[in-house]
């Protein structure tokens, strides 16, 4: 009797797991919807953590699973439990990586100050003595435009290249790259 209650009690937390699994994908992410960090002293900047309900609804099912296999096998309760937490360790740890894979490939399409400053830029809107202008330059994929002004005052024509030193609200101070030390097609920053 022993056996079948320990494989019953194995069988109900994996059934358990598999149901907050499905539950999870079809209500997103339930630690997100009521407000769970889910990144918990990890990396969160790839929003993919420990405890994301996906990763522990995976352990729970694991966790039931090889639970009662352990049982079935002819194992007592210590040792199936051995057998849950080896598997439900095992696959949420398979998921979370594969999570974090996933989310790292995702691109995003926002660019910080941080990515401007340094990069050099094609002015595509000339910037006349002490007046605006308009500069172009690519961070990634993503090509930006920022309205410019020359760090001196000076005269920048359409078409030269300039290098972005420091923002300011909505543009960007350029200076003029008048020894030719910067190019347009360097991904890296100067």
């Amino acid at each position: 009797m022993t056996d079948f209650s320990l494989m019953t009690i194995f069988l109900a937390i994996g059934a358990l797991g598999f149901l907050f699994l499905l539950v999870s994908l079809i209500v997103v992410d339930i630690f997100d919807w009521i407000g769970f960090d889910s990144g918990v002293g990890l990396d969160t900047s790839h929003d993919f953590g420990v405890f994301d309900s996906r990763v522990i609804a995976i352990f729970l099912t694991a966790f039931g699973g090889f639970g009662a296999i352990g049982t079935s096998l002819g194992y007592g309760a210590a040792v199936s439990s051995l057998f849950g937490i080896a598997g439900g360790i095992a696959f949420g740890a398979l998921v979370f990586y594969f999570g974090r894979f996933l989310y790292r490939q995702q691109s995003s399409s926002s660019v910080t100050e941080a990515d401007l400053i340094g990069r050099t830029a094609q002015v595509v809107v000339p910037i006349h003595a002490n007046q605006i202008g308009q500069i172009a330059c690519r961070v990634g994929e993503e090509r930006v435009e920022k309205i410019a002004r020359a760090r001196d005052g000076v005269e920048i024509k359409a078409g030269q290249l300039v290098y972005i030193e420091e923002i300011t609200g909505d543009s960007v101070i350029v200076s003029l790259d008048e020894d030719n030390k910067i190019s347009l097609f360097s991904e890296e920053k100067q």
